[in-house]
C-alpha cells in the first residue's frame, strides 16, 4: 500500500511539481532492483528525441538556456533574471518551446536586451544571436506546435518536426494512403510509427526510419544498450524474449518487427516489473500517425490489482452487455489483462506530465486477436489526490454541500475505477469493420477514441455489476462521477486554457463533447445553472444521464467501426472546440481566487548502484531529494544523445 509521502514541491507559472513514491521498491530482491535501474536508464536515454520530435530547434535552445542558467553570475533579484528561470522550468516541462497542453509557443518574460547580453556573453556568433533571438521572441516563427483547426493545412501550420518543412497535409495522407494499398488489409502494419517524412532532391517524399543507424540512431543505441543490460536480469524467458524484440525493432526499424514485439509484449503477464519503451503515442502528431518517444517502467500493486482483474476476467460480460450495435462488438475478447502498478520512472512524453491510466497496444488488430494491457498508476493518482486536498475547488465549484459530501466519500474509489473501466475495458472494446482503415478518422480519431473509453466507464460506473463485483460500495457512489465528469467537461477544464483560444488536446476535447452533447441533448437531466452570479451544473436525472453516456457511446463506436470521418468531423467541431467567452473569463476568475495551479507534473525518484569495495553491486538505492533543475540539470548532462 501507498504510505503518507509529501508530494507538494515547486511551484512556477500555471505549473506545479510534485514527488511520487515508489513504496514496493525497496521491497524488491536485487535482482529485480537491477532490472528497474537498467530499464529505467533506457527510459531516460530516449530524452533527446522526443525534444527534437517537438521541435527542431528544441534541443539548440535547451542547450542554450541551460548555459545562460549555470554561467549567470549577475542578481537573483533582478527580474530579467527571474522571468528568464520561469521561461526555462516551462520549457523544461514541456519538453520544447510550446505549452504541453495548449500547444502555443511560450512568451517570454524577459527582455531581448538580458538575453542578447547573455548570449553575447557566451562569445555567440551574431548570426547564431539572431537565430535564437527569432525563435523566441518573434510570435510569427513556429507559432503552434500542433494545428488541428479545421479547413487548414494541419502541416504547414504545425511546428512539430514530424514532416519536413513544406510537405502538405494532402502531400502526406496521399503517401500512407499508397502505402496502405499494398498492405495485408487484415493485419496492417501502423504505417508512418517511427519516421520522419522527408522530400528527396527529386520532388518525392519518403520516410527517414528513426533506427540504429538511422535517425536518432545514437539515442536508440544507447536505449537498447541499457535495455541489453536490464535483460540479464529478466523475471521470465518471456520478458528476456520481449527485450530482445524490441531490441530488434530499434535496430531494424521495421514495422512488421514492432508488430511482433507487441505481441510478444501483450502476451508477458507473469513479472512483477514491466515497461514500454518507444514511439507509442501519436497525439502529437497532426494526422495522428506519428508516434512521440516515450519509456516508463512499473511494479505491480497487488493489493489495488484485484480490483482491475475483477473488470478484465469479466471483460466478455461487459462486451457482450454494451449498448453498441452488436455488428461493432468483439464476439470473443481475448488477452485483456489489467493490473494497478506504481510507476518506477518516467521519462520522454510521459514526463513530467504523465497519464493515469494506459492502455496497449495500439493495434487494433493486435487488440483484437492478442488482446491488450491496462494499467492503472496509482502512486500517481495518490500524489494527486494529496494535491487536491485542501484545495478549495469542489467549494467553489460544487453546487451543494450533498454533492460535495457526495464527492467527499466516493470520489476518489469512482476517479480510479471510471480510469480502470477507461483504460482495461474502454479502449479494448468493440471493432473495426472488415475493410475500415484505422486511420479514417484522420485529427479526429485520438479524441474520438478517448471519448469512446471514457463513455464506456461512464455508462458501466453506474452498473449494479460493479457492485456485484465489490468494486463500488452502493448504488450511489457512481453518482460523484457523473458529477465530477460533467462538471469538468463543461467548466472547470477551461481553467487550463487562455482566454481568446479554443480547446487543442484530445483529451480535453473528448470531455467537451462528451458534457455539452449531454447537455445539449438531455436537458431533462443536465443544466447549467445561475446562483449568486456564478455558473454551476445542476444535475436533475443521473438514471437518465446513464441512458445519454450509452447512447453517445453506441454513436461514436459507429463512428469508428464504420469509419465515419464526417459524422466524426461533426460531432468534435460542434461539441469539443469552441469556448463560451463570457463563461471562460468566469471560470478562469474564480480559480485564479483559489491560488491554484491547473497543470501538475512530477519529478522522478533518483536510482544508483550502490557498491561494495571491491566493486560489486550489493544494492539499488532511491532517494526523493533531487529538486527540480538539479534533475532537469543531471539529465542533459548524463542523457544528452543527440
Amino acid at each position: 500500500m501507498i504510505q503518507s509521502f509529501v508530494t507538494l514541491q515547486e511551484r512556477f507559472a500555471d505549473l506545479q511539481l510534485l514527488r511520487y513514491e515508489v513504496p514496493e521498491f525497496n521491497l524488491l530482491p536485487l535482482r529485480q532492483k537491477l532490472l528497474v535501474y537498467y530499464l529505467a536508464e533506457a527510459a531516460l536515454m530516449g530524452r533527446d528525441i522526443l525534444w527534437d520530435q517537438n521541435s527542431n530547434q528544441g534541443l539548440c535552445l535547451r542547450k542554450t538556456l541551460e548555459s545562460i542558467y549555470t554561467q549567470y553570475n549577475g542578481p537573483k533579484d533582478d527580474a530579467d533574471w527571474q522571468a528568464f528561470v520561469v521561461y526555462l522550468k516551462r520549457v523544461w516541462f514541456a519538453n520544447g518551446i510550446h505549452h504541453h497542453y495548449s500547444c502555443l509557443k511560450f512568451e517570454p518574460g524577459f527582455s531581448r536586451k538580458f538575453f542578447i547580453e547573455r548570449l553575447q556573453s557566451m562569445d555567440y556568433s551574431q548570426k547564431a544571436i539572431d537565430e535564437l533571438v527569432e525563435i523566441v521572441f518573434n510570435p510569427e516563427v513556429m507559432p503552434k506546435r500542433i494545428n488541428q483547426a479545421d479547413g487548414e493545412d494541419l502541416l504547414l501550420t504545425s511546428s512539430c518536426n514530424y514532416y519536413a518543412e513544406g510537405i502538405t497535409q494532402a502531400e502526406a495522407e496521399a503517401f500512407y494512403a499508397n502505402l496502405k494499398k499494398e498492405a495485408d488489409p487484415e493485419r496492417p502494419p501502423m504505417f508512418g510509427l517511427n519516421s520522419r517524412l522527408e522530400r528527396a532532391d527529386d520532388g518525392t517524399l519518403f520516410e527517414n526510419v528513426w533506427r540504429s543507424q538511422g535517425l536518432y540512431g545514437k539515442a536508440i543505441d544507447c536505449i537498447c544498450d541499457m535495455l541489453c543490460q536490464a535483460r540479464q536480469y529478466a523475471e521470465n524467458t518471456r520478458q528476456q524474449a520481449v527485450i530482445d524484440k524490441l531490441v530488434e525493432f530499434y535496430r531494424n526499424g521495421d514495422l512488421k518487427t514492432f508488430d511482433e514485439y507487441a505481441i510478444l509484449w501483450v502476451g508477458e503477464t507473469a513479472g512483477e516489473i514491466d515497461f514500454t519503451n518507444g514511439f507509442t503515442e501519436v497525439y502529437g502528431d497532426p494526422l495522428g500517425l506519428k508516434a512521440s518517444w516515450e519509456g516508463y517502467v512499473n511494479i505491480t500493486d497487488h493489493e489495488a490489482t484485484r480490483r482491475a482483474k475483477a473488470l478484465s476476467d469479466n471483460a466478455q460480460w461487459f462486451e457482450d452487455h454494451s449498448p453498441v450495435d452488436s455488428r461493432f462488438k468483439k464476439k470473443e475478447c481475448r488477452g485483456v489483462s489489467a493490473k494497478v502498478i506504481s510507476a518506477a520512472i518516467l521519462g520522454g512524453d510521459l514526463y513530467p506530465s504523465s497519464a493515469i491510466g494506459i492502455n496497449l497496444p495500439n493495434s487494433d488488430w493486435i487488440r483484437a486477436e492478442y488482446g491488450s494491457k491496462s494499467v492503472t498508476i496509482a502512486n500517481l493518482t495518490h500524489a494527486y489526490n494529496i494535491a487536491a486536498k485542501g484545495s478549495g475547488m469542489r467549494q467553489e465549484f460544487v453546487i451543494d454541500d450533498a454533492t460535495r459530501q457526495l464527492l467527499d466519500k466516493y470520489g476518489d474509489i469512482c476517479d480510479n475505477l471510471h480510469t480502470d473501466l477507461h483504460e482495461c475495458l474502454g479502449h479494448g472494446s468493440g471493432i473495426l469493420l472488415p475493410g475500415v482503415d484505422a486511420d479514417a478518422l484522420r485529427s479526429y480519431g485520438s479524441t474520438l477514441e478517448e471519448a469512446r473509453a471514457d463513455l464506456f466507464g461512464l455508462y458501466y460506473i453506474a452498473d449494479p455489476k460493479l457492485i456485484e463485483l465489490g468494486l463500488l460500495p452502493d448504488k450511489e457512489a457512481y453518482k460523484s462521477q457523473y458529477y465530477s465528469y460533467l462538471m469538468n467537461g463543461l467548466l472547470t477544464q477551461m481553467v487550463r486554457i487562455e482566454e481568446g483560444c479554443q480547446i487543442e488536446e484530445a483529451h480535453m476535447r473528448n470531455r467537451a463533447l462528451i458534457s455539452r452533447w449531454t447537455l445539449t441533448n438531455y436537458p431533462q437531466a443536465i443544466q447549467i445553472v445561475v446562483a449568486g452570479g456564478k455558473h454551476y451544473v445542476h444535475i436533475t436525472d443521473y438514471t437518465l444521464l446513464r441512458k445519454a453516456f450509452g447512447e453517445l457511446l453506441a454513436e461514436v463506436q459507429r463512428i469508428k467501426s464504420e469509419g465515419d470521418f464526417e459524422a466524426a468531423r461533426q460531432l468534435v467541431e460542434q461539441y469539443g472546440i469552441k469556448l463560451d467567452a463570457k463563461l471562460h473569463h468566469e471560470i478562469r476568475e474564480r480559480y485564479q481566487r483559489l491560488n491554484l495551479a491547473p497543470y501538475k507534473g512530477f519529478i522522478n525518484p533518483r536510482y544508483e548502484l550502490v557498491r561494495n569495495t571491491d566493486g560489486t553491486v550489493i544494492d539499488v538505492s532511491i532517494s526523493y531529494d533531487e529538486s527540480y533543475d538539479q534533475q532537469m540539470l543531471r539529465y542533459s548532462r548524463q542523457y544528452s544523445t543527440l
